[in-house]
């Protein structure tokens, strides 16, 4: 993407996004980056237009439930939000026993722990079975580097929340997760699993920041698919592992044409699918025309809210 610094102030430039600061409010621009194991692998088509829009579209769902930082959405990878002072805390909800990253519920079931985050897990469970409940499992938010296991009691033993505030954010993952699986279940979608954060305003208020149940920051499978083939970008992470890149060192392999496709088609069916609308992708490549509206957001003081 072009510079943009002489037209907003930048504040920080992560794996997916960069965000700038236009008065109180951020601007945050999703790009079509995509990372898998704490690394950047490449661009997806229509990748950021994408978590972008469905971060949108789950905000008017979620928002009886939680209020969210979300302000507006002037262009399709862009979007304005309050700022707020982020709780240092991934809350990740599960609902069912998966995953290959080193940290997941399964790999470390596998390996044969049965408490994990706190919570006792019974013998005899198989990858990819239904957990009994949803379970809350936190990780510690890191700047750099990977998230980190946090036992559930941890969270206020370290200072990081105390514990009516903490009590609150598990209701609130608990009840977003179960909003989001009806929705998905409608869809013919299974929400496997998902990640919030949560920050807090100047009046002390609780709200849903980042990104919410996209295909980034969730797993989703078909509901009538019995393989449980991924619609997320498990799908990209599966592929490194069975081409010998897991994140412990080590370059990773570069994503081959076809595979960044079909993630883009993945991606798109379930926006498509959530929604009930026919994506319409913006003018591509996305950098003038989101440049363009960086400038106009500066240059108006954000008339698009």
């Amino acid at each position: 993407m072009p510079p943009v610094g002489k037209h907003l102030l930048p504040v920080h430039s992560g794996k997916v996004r960069e965000l700038f600061a236009l008065g109180p409010r951020l601007v945050l621009v999703t790009t079509d980056r995509i990372s898998a194991f704490d690394r950047v692998l490449g661009g997806i088509p229509f990748r950021g237009q994408v978590l972008n829009q469905l971060t949108a579209f789950w905000a008017e769902i979620l928002a009886d439930i939680a209020p969210t930082a979300v302000i507006a959405i002037p262009d399709p990878n862009i979007m304005v939000a309050q700022r707020l002072e982020p709780v240092m805390v991934e809350v990740v909800v599960r609902g069912y026993i998966t995953g290959v990253t080193q940290t997941s519920l399964w790999t470390r079931y596998a390996r044969g722990e049965r408490v994990l985050y706190g919570h006792r897990l019974p013998d005899g469970l198989q990858k990819d079975d239904p957990l009994p409940e949803p379970l809350v499992t936190p990780t510690t938010k890191a700047l750099e580097g990977h998230d980190e296991p946090l036992p559930s009691d941890e969270v206020v033993a370290r200072g990081l929340l105390d514990g009516s505030a903490w009590t609150q954010v598990q209701e609130l993952a608990l009840d977003l997760f179960a909003r989001g699986r009806e929705v998905a279940a409608e869809a013919g979608l299974v929400l496997v699993d998902t990640k919030y954060e949560f920050g807090v305003d100047g009046e002390g208020r609780i709200l849903l920041m980042d990104e919410f149940h996209t295909p980034d920051s969730s797993r989703y499978w078909q509901a009538d698919d019995p393989t449980r083939a991924n619609w997320d970008k498990e799908y990209v992470r599966k592929w490194l592992t069975t081409h010998g890149f897991a994140g412990e060192g080590g370059r990773p392999p570069e994503l081959p044409e076809e595979l960044a496709y079909q993630t883009a088609s993945r991606y798109i069916e379930v926006l498509e699918r959530l929604t009930g609308r026919p994506f319409e992708p913006g003018a591509y490549p996305a950098a003038e025309r989101v440049v363009g509206c960086l400038e106009t957001l500066r240059a108006d003081g954000i008339k698009a809210t």
